[in-house]
């Protein structure tokens, strides 16, 4: 029986990789994000690589009526949602008071807001089924303390983090696996859409950086064990464990720096 995963933020880094990784496990994929050509040229990719249908529905998740209107577009086309991995996403580095309101309620529509209106959304029938597979992509912002420049970005990824928990309880025994993903920094095209793959690229050395590729395998296989979260790369396990146990000042402080370095305050 082939399973069919349906994938936010699809057109381009994480979500492709992802795409493509699913791909080539035997799943059927529904990619989705606002622009149609990078979406059809990866289902045609999938198709011919890996024999794999990839359905393609354009959809601006920024929009509350979207995740409603998916749903929809996905039962006029006869699909079950086997899978769900909740991927858009951007962030605004120009400060919390220099940001257009309008961008940040658009962060929180995108980030939070859809995922958890997809999750209910999908969730039941996946139980239902006795199967399921979600990832809630986070990232390693999700478990530092927040930076200045990027205010809400690392709120809203804690956000994914806790909710993923919540729903790994929940749906523990169902057959419904839940994981959230807390990618460190991982080459692709995020860091050129807020203007900061320059600052990025020249504060932190080479061995820092994964691939969307080596995130997504370690994604799909955290989600195959039912792993309520996973890291990738032991730098960003080690980050992750020291936002935690520094005190409070010299945690901020620490991540404070960060934030010069890429001049974000």
């Amino acid at each position: 029986m082939t399973r069919t995963i349906l994938i936010t933020g699809a057109s381009a880094g994480i979500g492709a990789a992802l795409a493509r990784v699913y791909a080539e496990k035997g799943w059927d994929l529904i990619l989705t994000a606002r622009r149609e050509g990078p979406l059809t040229a990866l289902a045609e990719e999938i198709w011919k690589t890996h024999g794999q249908t990839a359905t393609v529905i354009t959809a601006d998740l920024a929009d509350p009526n979207a995740p409603v209107e998916l749903v929809e577009a996905i039962a006029e086309r006869g699909l079950t949602v086997d899978g769900l991995i909740n991927n858009a996403g951007f962030s605004r580095t120009t400060g919390f008071l220099a940001t257009d309101p309008a961008q940040h309620a658009a962060m929180v529509q995108v980030m939070l807001s859809a995922p958890v209106a997809l999750s209910r959304l999908f969730l039941p029938g996946m139980v239902e089924r006795g199967f399921g597979r979600v990832i809630n992509v986070a990232s390693l912002a999700g478990q530092m303390p927040a930076t200045g420049g990027d205010t809400l970005y690392g709120p809203i990824k804690s956000f994914l983090i806790k909710a993923s928990q919540g729903l790994w309880l929940e749906t523990r025994g169902t057959g419904v696996h839940v994981t959230a993903l807390c990618p460190g920094y991982t080459l692709t095209e995020f860091h050129d859409v807020n203007g900061s793959r320059e600052q990025v690229s020249s504060a932190y050395p080479s061995w820092m950086w994964q691939t969307a590729e080596h995130v997504a395998r370690v994604a799909y296989d955290a989600c195959e064990a039912d792993r309520p979260r996973v890291t990738p790369g032991a730098m960003n396990n080690v980050l992750a464990m020291l936002g935690k146990l520094l005190p409070e000042g010299l945690a901020l402080n620490m991540v404070a720096g960060h934030a010069r370095r890429l001049k974000r305050i």
